[in-house]
């Protein structure tokens, strides 16, 4: 499908080797509601590897006030990540930077940081070059990817971060290694039944007082083909059907 549309803007994506998933959608639906920002006339949100540009345009909805920098690194996505930002209500607050997270020197820091990261270690790569960079972590290690968050994340701001459940013990290690706590952690399961497939994680680089758990589900336990009602109420701002 090469047009996504959700409530208040849409997604063309026939350029970007990543389409719009589930995971992306959690995050940044996820990703607000949780982040205990200090109040900011202006604050400013980074979306690193931001594809189709879906997860800033989540932020700009969610965040009247924020200006939004998307990075990303391969250019035909990075391109039409900024004509999905430019198409959208929030144009003026959108900024969209072809260009690798490592490469990255902004002047200021930013006070929410997030990312669907490229997580397939190891893995076989897609024949397809542009889908490769999109999953396969070559690109953005993961400790890359923590030693960047550590660098250009102000002191009481917040990275928020989806990733596979089998990863999620590399993402913790290297997490640790640069300075960073976890706040939240969210496991999430397709049914109650299944193992755990995701984990949704909320990070700070000082020590909380307390790290919050929770697991969710991702469908109905009285039908699995029905979205569960913690999904819906918190994609309720986005997606067209309820």
């Amino acid at each position: 499908m090469d047009n996504f549309k959700f409530k208040q803007f849409t997604i063309s994506q026939d350029r970007c080797g990543m389409k719009v998933g589930t995971d992306g959608v959690l995050l940044g639906a996820w990703a607000e509601p949780y982040i205990h920002i200090t109040a900011q006339p202006n604050k400013r949100i980074l979306d690193i590897g931001t594809g189709t540009g879906l997860i800033a345009l989540m932020m700009a909805q969610r965040n009247s006030n924020a200006q939004i920098t998307g990075i990303e690194i391969d250019a035909e996505a990075a391109a039409q990540a900024a004509e999905n930002c430019k198409a959208s209500p929030w144009a003026d607050r959108i900024n969209i930077v072809h260009g690798r997270i490592q490469d990255y020197f902004p002047p200021t820091r930013f006070d929410l940081i997030v990312s669907n990261p490229p997580y397939f270690i190891n893995s076989l790569k897609s024949p397809d070059s542009q889908r490769a960079i999109a999953r396969n972590a070559d690109s953005l290690p993961i400790e890359e990817l923590m030693k960047a968050s550590a660098r250009l994340l102000s002191q009481d701001g917040r990275l928020a971060v989806i990733v596979p459940v089998e990863t999620y013990k590399e993402v913790e290690r290297y997490a640790a290694i640069y300075g960073f706590f976890p706040t939240i952690r969210t496991a999430v399961h397709t049914t109650k039944e299944k193992p755990i497939k995701r984990v949704l994680i909320e990070y700070s680089l000082t020590r909380p007082q307390l790290t919050l758990y929770n697991e969710v589900c991702l469908f109905s336990q009285t039908s699995p083909s029905e979205y569960s009602s913690w999904y819906k109420e918190l994609t309720k701002d986005f997606y067209l059907n309820d």
